[in-house]
């Protein structure tokens, strides 16, 4: 009998996805407190300090989007944060890929906000936590879209283009992260969730001649299964963002990758470190900033 009930719920949390599932829209720096930014900085990227986990509030002028919302027990905080920034619309939410500590808090963020585009991969995972973004959506009367490898988005002026997943069967659910990169005048930024070797080998394969970043968002929060030297040398960015808890499970960052962003003269910025980091942009100059 125990069997047949979990068999249930999974067959159940397969036809919720699968009717969720939409088609894809076309379409000098300085670390000083974030009370000191830059009037005329109309883009922001915060890389909300979430432990171990990531959470990315991009704010374009008016428009506004979310890439991942944390853990579970993130999901207040990641709500009242967006709310401080005086949001209450966000254009598109991305839940990069299932795991917890990246859409824990995703079903907070779409029952509190008007949303207006879900982009998730086309995987299902069958756990409580992605249930709940499942049953979130639904409840909204919203759409999951598909992520479309090329496929570019506008956020009031600043580009979103995607470039990752490049396949639709992973052994690894870290590889069906969504990757983004997002450009706003002489300015980029790479956002890579826990895409891992093989996701960025296929990037190169595909798009290395879009990859180059000034900042760089270290995947799987400095796991070695990210950030090989190759797609390293490929982004060739200036900064380097690590999303990850003070002294977590994991041992991340690795000492590999430290050292690889060391021997290649980038600047490493850890929330564990340094909270939550904010880059700004006017389209030339960014400027970097922390919240404590």
């Amino acid at each position: 009998m125990k069997k047949k009930i979990i068999n249930l719920v999974i067959a159940l949390v397969i036809v919720l996805f699968v009717n969720l599932m939409g088609e894809s829209p076309e379409t000098e720096n300085s670390y000083n407190d974030v009370s000191n930014f830059k009037e005329g900085s109309n883009l922001e990227v915060h890389f909300i300090d979430v432990g171990q986990a990531d959470s990315i509030l991009i704010k374009s002028g008016t428009e506004s989007m979310l890439i991942d919302a944390g853990n579970n027990a993130d999901g207040d905080l990641v709500v009242n944060y967006l709310k401080e920034q005086e949001i209450s619309d966000l254009k598109f939410v991305i839940g990069t890929h299932p795991h917890e500590d990246h859409i824990g808090g995703l079903d907070d963020v779409i029952d509190n906000f008007n949303i207006a585009t879900i982009i998730m991969p086309n995987v299902m995972h069958t756990t409580k936590t992605f249930e709940d973004v499942l049953d979130s959506i639904n409840n909204k009367g919203l759409k999951i879209n598909s992520p479309k490898v090329g496929t570019t988005y506008d956020l009031n002026g600043a580009s979103v283009l995607i470039l990752a997943p490049n396949s639709e069967e992973y052994k690894e659910l870290n590889n069906y992260s969504v990757v983004v990169k997002l450009t706003h005048g002489e300015n980029s930024f790479l956002f890579t969730g826990d895409a891992e070797a093989l996701s960025e080998n296929e990037m190169m394969e595909n798009n290395i001649g879009v990859l180059d970043s000034d900042i760089l968002k270290i995947g799987h929060h400095g796991s070695i299964t990210s950030t090989s030297g190759e797609f390293l040398d490929a982004v060739n960015p200036k900064y380097a963002i690590i999303s990850l808890g003070k002294d977590n499970d994991y041992g991340h960052p690795h000492k590999e990758i430290i050292e690889l962003l060391e021997e290649n003269e980038i600047e490493i910025l850890r929330t564990d470190k340094m909270g939550t980091i904010v880059a700004t942009s006017d389209g030339t100059i960014l400027d970097l900033y922390t919240v404590r």
